[in-house]
């Protein structure tokens, strides 16, 4: 198969380049499962942006750069920021049904989450990554330029220089005058397990984050780190895999599987208390005694506070009550939350949520400049799958979707100016020297320890001792892993696995470098933060 442009991920970052790209160039959209099965689909909150004359874009820089805790790229941050308000136009004109205010300047109701100074948070009630997703998605699938391969897993990109019997690599081979590039991809169909080659002049990897390397996650099954793993594999940069966000508010609940509740609830007045196993304290609100910001300090503040007040005391989860509010706007706002949590006996007009940290986002990746591009020429990546610099140390509620807007388009413009690429013959997926496996149960069991063992060791508070212990523990699973891939068949399970363990590795080979605490990372053995404040860069070489 070939394409113009193979883009591996059908989440907003995914979607928004297809869509751009599609009025000049022929598109493949490969999704693994469906395309409304990404993180993008289950963003509740909504789209950070300069949308009213009180607001600025200074204040929005600023309001970043103090979240990221000096390590925000402000370059990268200024223009994305610049560029927000075209981005929410451009969505508008798509049709995204944002929640409508006569009495706002543009006509629709802005709210404020935690680390904003202003409302400037756009959004389709509590639902605004599904909004844009089903908006985004019928227009892909309408349009004939797009091809869309859901079901399909896209393995390993293929480089120019690994061809065998190709001529050596030569300027019409790369962007580079002689570098390698990105030629196309392996991919899997899930359903046959039939692996197809595919060629594309430009692959895109918006395949979002990795926050399924962790036990307690808010992100969906799919998010497994494959695109930042793909291109650590390839040979480029990774950066600040350390800083993942841990969500302040999972719904705790047996039966509920990470389900997020928004950040919104905090900014429209709800209060973190604790619960009733709390004895003399219960019902008291704990964030004061952490942060001067209260419930509207940053996420990584609240979530660590909430971590402190559980296990100081034992607890299994804090309480998030917004029940003083009247009823009729939480059913207006919060349709959503109130809807599910209700399935659950929980009705948050009359009681409190309980709530408990869940890794959420992930802060680092795959390095890339201002239009996508990373190391490997041909090869781009957006979204959370991407390290622009944006998002330092802790990513700023509701950054991510206009990142993905924002980075998308530019490397959507980016690729439109780039000269056609000279075609080469890909070679076929060779499986000639496997088999298929004599006990899968293997795969579940490595995927059970390594989820348990990145909570337990590098989750929301670290320590040097910890992170050594997850370090030779990733060690010989890796080896485990990567003997198992080289001899069966290959499954989408198998495939997800490896990712993960690549990605596991990063997280704490980047944390173990970093001998301070500085937003996200927190270690017991190095509180304080340093002076100066560098981003942590690993580099394929290192491995």
């Amino acid at each position: 198969m070939k394409f113009d442009v193979a883009i591996v991920g059908s989440g907003l970052a995914g979607l928004s380049v297809a869509l751009h790209l599609a009025k000049t160039r022929k598109v493949v959209v490969i999704s693994k499962r469906t395309l409304l099965d990404g993180a993008s689909n289950w963003a509740q909150g909504g789209i950070a942006a300069v949308l009213d004359s009180g607001d600025s874009h200074e204040q929005h820089i600023a309001d970043t750069l103090v979240a990221g805790a000096g390590l925000c790229d402000e370059t990268a941050t200024r223009y994305i920021v610049e560029h927000s308000r075209a981005a929410i136009e451009w969505l508008i004109e798509q049709g995204v049904p944002f929640t409508r205010d006569p009495t706002a300047e543009l006509g629709y109701h802005l709210t404020r989450e935690g680390g904003h100074s202003q409302r400037r948070i756009i959004h389709a009630a509590d639902a605004t990554g599904h909004a844009v997703q089903v908006t985004l998605e019928q227009k892909a699938r309408a349009h004939p330029n797009i091809t869309i391969l859901e079901h399909h897993y896209a393995i390993d990109v293929i480089k120019s220089d690994k061809l065998e019997g190709s001529a050596p690599a030569s300027a019409a081979d790369s962007d580079d005058g002689g570098t390698p590039r990105c030629v196309g991809l392996y991919v899997q169909d899930v359903n046959s397990g039939k692996v197809m080659t595919l060629a594309a002049d430009h692959t895109v990897l918006a395949t979002g984050g990795a926050g399924k390397v962790y036990l307690y996650t808010t992100n969906p099954d799919t998010a497994t780190g494959d695109g930042i793993a793909m291109a650590w594999r390839a040979g480029c940069r990774v950066a600040n895999m350390e800083f993942i966000q841990f969500h302040p508010t999972c719904l705790y609940h047996p039966y509920a599987k990470s389900f997020l509740i928004s950040e919104a609830v905090r900014g429209e007045g709800g209060l973190l208390k604790l619960p009733t196993a709390a004895g003399a304290a219960a019902g008291q609100r704990f964030m004061e005694w952490h942060d001067e910001r209260a419930e509207l300090a940053p996420r990584d503040v609240v979530a660590r506070a909430i971590d402190f007040e559980i296990k100081k005391r034992g607890l299994d989860h804090v309480d998030l009550d917004i029940s003083h509010q009247p009823p009729e706007f939480l059913k207006e706002h919060f349709p959503t939350i109130y809807a599910r949590c209700l399935e659950f006996g929980i009705d948050i007009t009359k009681q409190p949520i309980p709530v408990v940290p869940a890794a959420h986002y992930t802060c680092g990746g795959v390095v890339t400049d201002a239009m996508g591009r990373t190391d490997l020429p041909g090869l781009y990546a957006v979204g959370e799958t991407a390290y622009t610099g944006l998002h330092g140390a802790n990513r700023l509620a509701s950054n991510s979707l206009l990142e993905c807007l924002v980075l998308g388009r530019a490397a959507a413009q980016h690729i439109e100016q780039q000269p056609k690429p000279r075609s080469l013959p890909l070679p076929a997926w060779d499986e000639s020297r496997v088999t298929d496996a004599d006990e899968e149960v293997v795969i579940a069991h490595n995927w059970d320890e390594l989820r348990r063992f990145m909570w337990n060791y590098v989750g929301i508070v670290r320590t040097t001792k910890r992170l050594e212990r997850a370090q030779h523990r990733i060690g010989l699973l890796r080896e485990e892993i990567y003997e198992y891939y080289s001899h069966f068949r290959i499954t989408r399970d198998l495939l997800e696995l490896r990712n993960l363990v690549d990605v596991a590795s990063m997280i704490v080979e980047s944390a173990l470098s970093r001998r301070e605490s500085r937003g996200l990372h927190f270690s017991q053995d190095y509180p304080e933060t340093l002076p100066k404040a560098l981003p942590t860069v690993l580099a394929p070489s290192r491995r």
